[in-house]
């Protein structure tokens, strides 16, 4: 098992990165949540690991924090619920929030999350109530590095597109997400971070 990868951040490409590890690339997908906290191209950066291996696949899914990668853990143990919900449920929702929407039994949070409709939802809310309950002292998350702004913004609005596509939304529902951020200049992370609030 990878437990963790100390090396440089080579490439980004949403959900999707390389981190080049001594002359070793290795290609992690992350949630949008880790996505916003890494730092610039080139730049020296940690990520706890988890390595999924099937029959025809070894994936490895990176995040910012320890408790995020628990979190995960403890949404691939549902009934139902793969890394790819998985993810997609931790880039629409921070740990924190994800916890609170527990407690609360807020369906509607959660049907915001594409894959995610309401018998799915309701399921949710009763297996991670009690799995929950010992995350209430844990500490939050805290960011690792303000994200680096993009250069183009033509293409920080392409590869925010992109990564919402890949979490399961629609091309037109994504293109007219990212289209309604009323601002220039950001990077792809603030893009993709304000549109899915905008979609909530």
């Amino acid at each position: 098992m990878i437990g963790r990868l100390r090396g440089t951040l080579a490439e980004k490409q949403p959900p999707h990165l390389l981190v080049d590890v001594n002359g070793v690339g290795y290609e992690l997908e992350v949630p949008m949540t880790t996505l916003y906290r890494l730092p610039s191209l080139g730049e020296p950066l940690t990520l706890h690991t988890h390595l999924v291996v099937r029959e025809d696949a070894q994936l490895l899914y990176g995040f910012s924090s320890k408790r995020e990668r628990e979190l995960f853990r403890e949404l691939i143990r549902l009934n139902g619920v793969g890394p790819k919900l998985a993810l997609a449920l931790m880039s629409a929702l921070e740990v924190d929030e994800l916890v609170r929407c527990v407690q609360a039994e807020d369906t509607s949070a959660l049907t915001r999350v594409p894959g995610v409709g309401k018998k799915t939802a309701e399921r949710l809310l009763v297996e991670l109530k009690d799995r929950f309950k010992v995350w209430e002292s844990m500490p939050s998350i805290a960011p690792l590095v303000e994200p680096a702004r993009a250069a183009a913004v033509s293409s920080a609005q392409s590869d925010a597109v992109s990564a919402l596509v890949a979490l399961g939304f629609k091309p037109a529902e994504a293109s007219r997400a990212v289209s309604l951020v009323d601002e220039d200049d950001l990077s792809s992370e603030e893009l993709i971070r304000r549109a899915l609030k905008g979609m909530a």
